[in-house]
């Protein structure tokens, strides 16, 4: 360790996001391990305009960096400063992208490792409350002038980083540099222990923010290995670094296979709807059938835009499949088209007109749109999906009551059942949805073997 060298960074810049912010000023510090032995700063000139808030922060101006050297002036001595040095910073993955995104844009191809001064002090001295740079310095008796200026902020992070050597008497540090060292990758936020205690197993996890809210709901087939994908590689999109900040916990639910962590995926996503969750948005169906009384004493059928807490009769991916339903279901119960309604717009279809001429009897009109609708109810399926569980001692359960996801759950292996229905017992329940019964659907088409009918 004597002879390794560390390049403490601080750093300035426009906004929060490499990609589309650019740095105003930096602050470079050669440290041996005991002593600062080299200091480079100077401010950047980002060609373009420095937002309000920033100056606030920092007090650069747009005046003071017009003259200032671009980073592709300073890129060659900026690479000179940190080649063959480990790179450390608070908070070192922001730091460490905003240089690395500049020197490539400068030509240069540059990797380093990295040390967070964030994580050696959670590591070195825990239990503070707060590890942000200036009040952990008021914690430790560090003083810190030109605050949210980089020199005055690398400075101080060389104090911190000498003390922090100093106190490290159970060689955590040594441990962090290895390029191995699994919470070097971490989101700041996160206690490695999270993560430590993430099994490799199948089923769901769950990233919360400060304020202990799910901001994400994911599946996998191995938990560890997945979570552990999200905090890999060098992405530098403004959407990924805020999602790496916001993550102060993660929490997980074993599930016994891929289908029954997919489907509690689906069914937790629905029920929170996670700031950062977005894909499943185009799986939830967006037209339904639905029935309806008018003044007239008439029942219709109509295929219209689902509400959010309406409920109907049947759910379709587009306009054109509800159609083909109503019109199929019309055709065979005989139901007159003109109480038939197919989306919003007359022109939706040809036959779609106003002629109140010639009804039919009202009873027993009602009686065959009744008809019809029962034919829907009672055409679906209940069944259940028996499959391995998450021990040797149970068996895993899939509950689907009259064509809807109506549970799962797990059932002992020895337990003494008489009947297929008795497996609802032994299921949790979760709201149905039209993508969920597609995924289930398939899955019994794959598999035919794992599927109880019930008589």
């Amino acid at each position: 360790m004597k002879k390794v060298q560390y390049a403490i960074v601080d750093i300035e810049t426009t906004g929060g996001n490499a990609s589309g912010s650019c740095i105003t000023e930096i602050a470079i510090i050669i440290h041996d391990g005991k002593k600062a032995i080299d200091r480079y700063q100077t401010l950047v000139n980002p060609q373009k305009e420095i937002p309000l808030p920033i100056f606030a922060l920092t007090g650069i101006n747009n005046e003071m960096v017009r003259d200032a050297p671009l980073f592709d002036d300073i890129a060659n001595k900026v690479l000179e400063l940190l080649t063959d040095r480990i790179f450390v910073a608070h908070n070192v993955n922001f730091d460490y992208s905003f240089v690395r995104h500049e020197l490539e844009k400068s030509g240069f191809k540059w990797t380093a490792r990295k040390l967070c001064t964030v994580r050696a002090a959670r590591k070195i001295r825990p239990g503070l409350g707060s590890y942000s740079l200036g009040k952990l310095c008021s914690s430790l008796d560090i003083p810190i002038e030109n605050r949210h200026r980089a020199g005055g902020d690398a400075d101080a992070t060389a104090i911190l980083f000498a003390r922090l050597l100093q106190w490290d008497h159970e060689g955590e540090i040594v441990k962090m540099i290895k390029n191995t060292a699994q919470d070097q990758r971490l989101p700041p936020n996160l206690p490695p222990c999270d993560f430590e205690q993430l099994p490799e197993k199948p089923g769901v996890y769950y990233f919360y923010d400060q304020q202990k809210k799910v901001i994400y709901v994911g599946k996998a087939i191995n938990i560890k290995k997945r979570v552990a994908s999200h905090f890999s590689g060098h992405n530098i999109n403004p959407q990924r670094q805020n999602f790496l900040r916001d993550i102060y916990r993660i929490s997980f639910e074993i599930c016994a296979t891929e289908l029954m962590a997919l489907l509690l995926e689906c069914s937790e996503i629905q029920k929170l709807w996670p700031k950062y969750n977005r894909a499943l948005k185009r799986f939830e169906p967006k037209y339904g059938l639905y029935s309806y009384e008018a003044r007239n004493g008439y029942c219709y059928l109509a295929i219209g835009k689902m509400g959010k807490f309406q409920t109907t009769i049947e759910s379709f991916n587009s306009l054109y499949e509800g159609i083909n339903v109503l019109r199929s279901l019309a055709q065979q119960f005989e139901i007159d088209h003109r109480f038939c309604k197919y989306g919003t717009t007359e022109d939706t279809v040809p036959f779609q007109n106003n002629d109140h001429t010639n009804f039919p009897d009202v009873l027993q009109h009602n009686h065959q749109v009744e008809s019809a609708i029962d034919f829907l109810l009672t055409s679906r399926k209940s069944f259940a999906i028996i499959d391995k569980g998450r021990v040797a001692e149970e068996h895993s359960c899939i509950w689907v009551e009259k064509g809807h996801f109506h549970g799962m759950g797990y059932i002992p292996s020895d337990a003494a059942l008489t009947q297929v229905t008795e497996l609802k017992e032994h299921v949790v329940s979760y709201r149905s949805n039209h993508y969920l019964m597609q995924l289930i659907t398939a899955y019994a088409a794959k598999y035919p073997k794992k599927v109880f009918l019930s008589k």
